[in-house]
């Protein structure tokens, strides 16, 4: 019997914050996760080096390039372009018309938008894949600190200090 595993469609932003920290392999080493990358993302990893990192991490397994095929999916893309970028689009669509989770770090308007089709519960951030990075002991709360102040360097802002307090939040919450 194999273990049902969670699809997650992977925005660009949280794929450059892991590209940021050298941190894309936590999406293959996540119990329980696979994670996809629509075929529009991909398209907006455009430096070469970022690229050269996607694709190792695609042929190594970390991650796979996906197509929006459905007609209900195509449908739904082209609504929400109107309202947010190619990318955000595809992630939610396929997302929406998948049961899928998201894992994006977009806020105002896609936020919304997301929230509204598939609820905040199926929606990881950068932050919450640290966090279930930490609970698989894949990282340590202190390599997850030192990964937190590089990509503040890179303006990703986090309101705490220091991923123990989210930590500590999840086991007595």
């Amino acid at each position: 019997m194999t273990q049902a595993r969670l699809i997650v469609v992977t925005d660009a932003n949280v794929i450059i914050n892991l590209m940021h920290v050298s941190r894309l392999e936590i999406c293959g080493r996540l119990p329980g996760h696979a994670f996809v990358v629509p075929e529009h993302v991909y398209a907006e990893i455009t430096n070469p080096s970022q690229r050269a990192l996607l694709d190792a991490a695609v042929e190594g397994g970390v991650f796979r390039i996906e197509a929006l095929v459905e007609i209900s999916a195509l449908e739904l893309f082209a609504e929400l372009r109107t309202r947010v970028g190619r990318g955000e689009a595809s992630c939610l669509a396929m997302a929406a018309e998948r049961g899928w989770l998201i894992a994006s770090d977009e806020k105002k308007r896609f936020r919304r938008e997301a929230e509204a089709r598939i609820g905040k519960e199926r929606i990881l951030g950068t932050v919450e894949l640290f966090v279930l990075a930490i609970q698989a002991q894949i990282l340590t709360v202190e390599d997850a600190d030192a990964d937190k102040a590089v990509l503040e360097r890179n303006r990703f802002k986090m309101p705490f200090e220091s991923f123990r307090e989210l930590i500590e939040q999840e086991d007595h919450g």
